[in-house]
């Protein structure tokens, strides 16, 4: 689906009867260029017939942070309290949209819950989803409040050196607004959210519907990992990393024997599966069937941007899960999608897609496991 088409079947999935003249004036093109887009996503099977009855498919709902990224990387080792000479790069973020994102561009069906205030970064965050063919006919707009914003400073070498964030946008939403979005959540086929919600969010997401629905979590930070320690039992999957993996176990981790046990720990209150991102060392992973895995790729040789890695990791992961995929495939996509992510300046690479996933693992997947 090419972006004029994402854009015109999400202009479609909330307007069904629009005609096509006032799409080509919002649009700002001719009433034939809409026709042959339309015929276009007819013949691709997102358009089902007259009066634009919009096939949507098996979809996951993402509930979670949305917000502006605003990078900066330094040309030279960096000098504290000083101004450093560096490149600025600015893009649409938050945990759960970006998820949401590489999900979509890898081809899956995705709708977007969060808050946004009511600025420019509102309108940005809302342009790109729908330009990456995210849903975003759920989100909540606060008046009066600033968005979600990140922002992170790189070293020479691409790693993150610190960053800060205003994500109090997202506390406004409330329990009685997730209800109100109970109908297309109970449609869904997988969860994800991430721990930026309010507290009572992520206990009610649990409580309605994790006994139906898969929940995924991406732990995000050390912070952020103390938030979800008492319920990281109700989660179906989850992806720390190793000092997030330690909080939530509540065990120092110094071998991959005590990884497994820790990990052993979090499987046993009712979680699972939990894969245990290692950076250039790869992926362990976990689940309750008693099945244990660790995997790597060759690593890249010159990272550009670590921001955006584990959002990747995850959407890979979910896509593998929607479609089936065995525990091998499903961590070499997740290392690929992490690998793609990371070889662009952008908090997504706009390139993602499974193709470039299957090339990434032709370069750089290693015969020993």
């Amino acid at each position: 689906m090419t972006p004029r088409e994402r854009e015109i079947l999400e202009i479609i999935k909330n307007r069904p009867t629009i005609e096509q003249s006032e799409l080509a004036s919002l649009l700002g093109i001719t009433r034939s260029s809409v026709a042959v887009h339309i015929a276009n996503l007819q013949k691709k099977g997102h358009i089902l017939g007259r009066g634009y009855i919009v096939n949507n498919g098996d979809y996951i709902v993402g509930i979670g942070a949305a917000n502006v990224d605003v990078h900066g990387r330094s040309k030279k080792a960096i000098n504290l309290h000083d101004s450093n000479p560096g490149h600025m790069n600015t893009s649409a973020g938050g945990v759960t949209r970006n998820v949401s994102e590489n999900f979509a561009r890898l081809g899956g069906n995705v709708k977007l819950i969060t808050a946004v205030g009511d600025d420019v970064y509102a309108d940005k965050i809302r342009a790109e989803c729908t330009a990456a063919g995210i849903d975003i006919s759920h989100i909540l707009k606060v008046d009066g409040h600033p968005s979600s914003t990140y922002i992170s400073v790189l070293d020479e070498k691409g790693d993150m050196f610190v960053a800060l964030s205003d994500m109090s946008v997202l506390q406004t939403m409330s329990v009685e607004f997730l209800h109100s979005k109970g109908n297309i959540i109970k449609g869904s086929r997988l969860i994800m959210c991430d721990p930026g919600l309010p507290e009572e969010i992520i206990e009610e997401i649990l409580n309605l519907y994790s006994d139906t629905i898969p929940v995924f979590v991406d732990t995000v930070s050390q912070a952020y990992a103390h938030k979800i320690i008492d319920h990281i039992g109700r989660f179906h999957t989850a992806k720390p990393n190793l000092m997030e993996t330690e909080i939530l176990s509540g065990m120092k981790i110094n071998s991959r024997k005590d990884l497994g046990k820790a990990c052993e720990k979090l499987l046993d209150k009712g979680l699972k599966r939990i894969f245990v991102s290692l950076g250039a060392d790869g992926c362990f992973y976990m689940d309750r069937d008693g099945r244990q895995a660790e995997r790597k790729l060759k690593p890249l040789e010159n990272m550009v941007n670590a921001t955006g890695a584990g959002d990747a990791f995850m959407a890979a992961v979910i896509y593998s899960y929607v479609n089936d995929f065995s525990l091998e495939k499903t961590i070499d996509y997740g290392l690929a999608a992490g690998i793609a992510a990371i070889s662009h300046e952008k908090t997504i690479n706009p390139n993602m897609s499974v193709s470039l996933i299957e090339n990434i693992l032709k370069e750089r997947k290693n015969d020993e496991k």
